[in-house]
């Protein structure tokens, strides 16, 4: 299926996606409704799963193919693919299975999303200075910004690739080599970008990622990127009989990991979430994330004009290519918001409502690449 296909097609692209049905949903960078063909995978997962058991029916088949499909989709190795679930839990492992020394630091954005916050507020308690990035605006994080909080004491970075009510994309490549070149280790929470951006680890550490977002994938079911050359420097907290060797299931005197990044999944797997996550991969890698890419950058252009054009403000507006993102967040002085966020929702239109430090609130538009001119118009026309 390409881009072209789905939008000279409403048959096709209601049949793929059925929530173009009943409503415009302009909402990925929150909860994705699920494509058809991943609730498809899933229930016949489930229906099979009545037969037996269910874990040897797609057990390692289905892990296996997570795993080269998530490596496809970030261009690193299957083997530093770990799949753990939730963007939270993967940052809790990163922060909570790497040695620090007292008088370490870490620097992080402190108005990301809390996912990518309190794990590295908490080293605190373990005598690490956290250190907060100032910005001159929400999100706008620039290499020179970030260098001027790295010291010889800097262990690490945190940041987004993508800030969630802002929309500004990072420049991981410039970002990490940086941090690189001064031996800092360089950690991205990816999931405002993966799945609608290529989204580079060469010079990043860890990167984790749900799939409920841009990725349209079940939640739960995401990936944590883990580059090889760190495995060693990030030991497992979380033991159990998959990632710790046991022969026979027969637990043994010393604990030996597994090989790779599977060495950070304790136990039994999400199949069920699993299973939906290869067809969303699949479905991803069949449209191009780089076609995806141009896709969300023209609908961005339209809702960016057509909204100034309507006296609203909105955030990074003048953002260029390399920065901008599928996140519109827009607002007028003290007008009252929530109100058009629910009479938007009246009428068949979803959106966000988000609100900033500072207490002003948002409409957050993010649509996706099957999205349509005509659904993105009748936004405009509401507002």
């Amino acid at each position: 299926m390409t881009l072209s296909q789905l939008h000279s097609d409403e048959a096709l692209r209601r049949r793929e996606f059925p929530v173009a049905e009943s409503k415009a949903f302009l909402a990925h960078a929150g909860v994705c409704p699920l494509p058809f063909r991943v609730a498809e995978a899933i229930c016949q997962c489930a229906a099979a799963s009545t037969t037996g058991d269910q874990e040897s029916l797609f057990f390692p088949s289905a892990i296996s193919r997570s795993r080269e499909l998530a490596a496809r989709l970030l261009g690193c190795g299957a083997d530093e693919i770990a799949l753990v679930g939730p963007t939270s839990l993967a940052l809790s492992l990163v922060a909570a299975g790497l040695h620090f020394r007292s008088g370490d630091n870490v620097v992080l954005y402190f108005d990301d999303y809390p996912s990518n916050v309190y794990p590295w507020m908490a080293l605190a308690d373990r005598g690490v200075e956290v250190r907060r990035l100032q910005t001159q605006e929400l999100g706008l994080i620039t290499p020179d910004e970030v260098m001027a909080q790295v010291d010889p004491q800097t262990r690490l970075v945190a940041l987004a690739s993508c800030h969630f009510i802002g929309g500004w994309r990072i420049d991981l490549d410039a970002i990490g080599q940086v941090l690189h070149d001064r031996g800092v280790l360089f950690c991205v929470d990816g999931i405002q970008t993966v799945g609608a951006f290529p989204t580079s680890v060469r010079h990043v550490d860890f990167l984790a990622a749900d799939a409920h977002k841009w990725m349209l994938g079940p939640c739960a079911a995401g990936v944590l990127y883990v580059r090889a050359g760190v495995q060693d420097q990030l030991k497992p907290t979380l033991l159990g009989w998959h990632n710790v060797r046991c022969p026979d299931f027969v637990a043994q005197e010393e604990l030996v990991f597994r090989d790779g990044a599977r060495r950070y999944e304790a136990g039994t797997h999400n199949l069920l979430g699993i299973v939906g996550l290869n067809a969303a991969f699949e479905l991803l890698l069949e449209v191009g994330v780089g076609n995806i890419a141009v896709e969300l950058l023209r609908q961005r252009s339209l809702l960016v004009d057509g909204l100034e054009a309507r006296g609203w403000e909105v955030l990074h507006a003048a953002a260029g290519e390399s920065a901008a993102s599928g996140i519109v967040s827009f607002r007028a002085g003290d007008r009252d918001v929530s109100r058009v966020h629910a009479q938007l929702l009246e009428q068949g239109v979803v959106t966000s409502l988000r609100t900033d430090r500072r207490g002003r609130r948002f409409i957050r538009v993010s649509p996706h690449f099957y999205n349509t001119d005509e659904e993105l118009n009748r936004l405009l026309d509401l507002v």
